[in-house]
């Protein structure tokens, strides 16, 4: 296997892990509905559970579904400049599903190779350095969550329409701060598990050997 090919696949496997990261962490209506309880968002905006859930599920399908072109919430309207994000947001999420479903498969190809080679312990260190970015990733979060929250808006959006205002788009009060801390730190959990699968598989393969 040549240079070229394998930083082609660990590419191509990196992007695949952090595509798959974000869409389990995006589909996890579970952590959702555990904070609509622990952070009291039915009380916030005087609405049941399950009126509460039956709106993130219209969101979400909008955000996810390139079919579904209108936002159409039962409780909560949009402005003008909500239905902007939103639609930035929309964006984001199809690039990530995309790139997911082209990377997944030449990732699979990549490790197979690798297998059948007997070089899974070239996962090692790229596993280690990949490793390292959620921690510090993390400590930021946990200095300072409201900067980074406000810093990665600022990188992904080239507006400040993400700002909303709860008059106009009484959907924030039922997506408070906390609720997002909470999505960051799922999304380094899983991508940790990822990348310490791939860690312990090219471990297996040395005393294999």
């Amino acid at each position: 296997m040549t240079r070229l090919n394998r930083w082609s696949g660990f590419t191509a496997l990196f992007l695949a892990l952090l595509t798959l990261t974000i869409t389990l962490t995006i589909n996890a209506f579970w952590l959702y509905r555990l904070d609509i309880h622990w952070l009291g968002i039915t009380h916030l905006v005087n609405m049941s559970p399950t009126k509460i859930m039956h709106n993130y599920h219209q969101l979400l399908r909008y955000l996810e579904l390139p079919w579904v072109t209108e936002l159409n919430m039962t409780n909560f309207p949009t402005s003008f400049t909500g239905m902007i994000h939103f639609e930035d947001v929309k964006r984001l999420f199809l690039i990530n599903h995309i790139v997911l479903v082209l990377s997944i498969i030449p990732a699979g190809w990549f490790l197979r190779q690798l297998h059948q080679r007997g070089e899974e312990w070239r996962l090692i260190r790229p596993a280690q350095v990949a490793a390292v970015i959620p921690v510090f990733l993390g400590v930021m979060l946990t200095i300072n969550f409201n900067g980074f929250f406000i810093a990665f808006h600022q990188v992904l959006f080239r507006n400040n329409d993400w700002l909303f205002d709860p008059d106009l788009d009484p959907i924030i009060n039922a997506l408070p701060d906390t609720f997002f801390l909470h999505c960051f730190i799922l999304a380094f959990v899983l991508f940790e598990l990822g990348v310490g699968w791939l860690y312990w598989r090219g471990r297996r393969a040395i005393h294999q050997a």
